[in-house]
């Protein structure tokens, strides 16, 4: 028999694989990619010795953030709805693969939004999977299912883990071997404040559906100068860089002169020298001045190549506190 396993390269999954594997069930594992996740697009790991399926789900993910039907966790993280959407899709998969359930990593009780015995039911039944989904590590807390009832799963080997604690886990770990794994720090964007703050911001002030506007929400420091304008600047080298690659025409780019130390920065919806000025003075806030008052910053219009520029005295911290996302 074989199954679909919804994988990432946390513990979690790479236990529900092992635990099916150990009853002879060939697994093939779905990694869903969607922007906000970094596990999800992590490495696989040498632990889970299955095939992985990378599917990019990100736009459907955009839509779903914009309303989702079962609403948000602790910030804007959907979790019921986008494990709903993985798992229709996961459904859909199955002639195609000749897999006869599926199989996910969750705990009853592990997360109090998404992994309570409600949310595992709903979840179950608006993917249309209801007896088709299994989960390993709580099998036996949970209703029988169909591969128990026809015998492709024994139940009295499945697990009885419930609740946050992370020690049935790694416990289970060390007696199978498994050694590499993602701990679980460091998980979705859409849970950290500060993140679900951008999040809000861009819903509120030009909606979800450019992937390049929220791939930006994860660079930089982000500051809203108005309703139409928003400017991201660069903490390091680095971000400096990939600020200048996901510009878009109609931006403005801002950068200091030359000889100055300094960040890089995007406008967006920028117009006017009002608004061209605290922008600059905003990035002339984080330049090296070396004890000078006033810097020269470098602007210019992406796609029409003329550069411009402007000499400000940095913005005063209290100022630009108020305008920080």
């Amino acid at each position: 028999m074989r199954a679909l396993a919804l994988v990432s390269s946390g513990l979690d999954s790479i236990l529900a694989v092992k635990v099916a594997q150990n009853q002879k069930v060939e697994v093939v594992g779905l990694r869903f990619i969607i922007p906000f996740h970094p596990s999800l697009k992590a490495r696989p790991m040498p632990s889970m010795d299955i095939e992985i399926r990378q599917i990019d789900i990100s736009s459907e993910f955009l839509e779903i953030l914009e309303k989702p039907r079962f609403g948000f966790g602790s910030q804007m993280n959907p979790c019921i709805d986008c494990r709903i959407l993985m798992l229709r899709k996961a459904k859909e998969l199955m002639p195609e693969l000749g897999a006869g359930f599926v199989i996910t990593g969750e705990v009853l009780g592990q997360r109090p939004f998404s992994q309570n015995r409600r949310a595992l039911e709903i979840v179950a039944k608006e993917s249309g999977l209801v007896g088709l989904l299994v989960r390993p590590l709580s099998a036996r807390l949970l209703p029988e299912t169909i591969p128990e009832i026809n015998g492709w799963l024994n139940r009295n080997e499945l697990l009885d883990f419930q609740g946050r604690s992370r020690k049935p886990q790694l416990e289970l770990a060390r007696s199978m071997g498994i050694k590499e794994f993602l701990q679980p720090a460091g998980g979705c964007l859409l849970t950290e404040p500060e993140f679900a703050r951008r999040i809000k911001d861009l819903k509120l002030h030009n909606g979800l559906n450019n992937l390049k506007e929220v791939e930006l929400l994860k660079v930089g420091r982000h500051f809203r100068l108005s309703e139409k304008v928003k400017l991201i600047v660069g903490r390091d080298e680095k971000e400096n860089s990939l600020l200048e690659k996901l510009a878009e025409r109609e931006d403005y780019l801002f950068y200091p002169d030359p000889d100055l130390p300094g960040p890089t920065a995007i406008a967006k919806g920028c117009s006017g020298l009002g608004v061209i000025t605290l922008a600059a003075r905003i990035v002339c806030r984080y330049c090296d001045l070396g004890g000078s008052k006033m810097a020269k910053v470098c602007y210019q219009k992406v796609g029409d190549g003329f550069e411009e520029f402007v000499e400000v005295a940095p913005i005063e911290p209290e100022a630009i506190k108020a305008l920080r996302i």
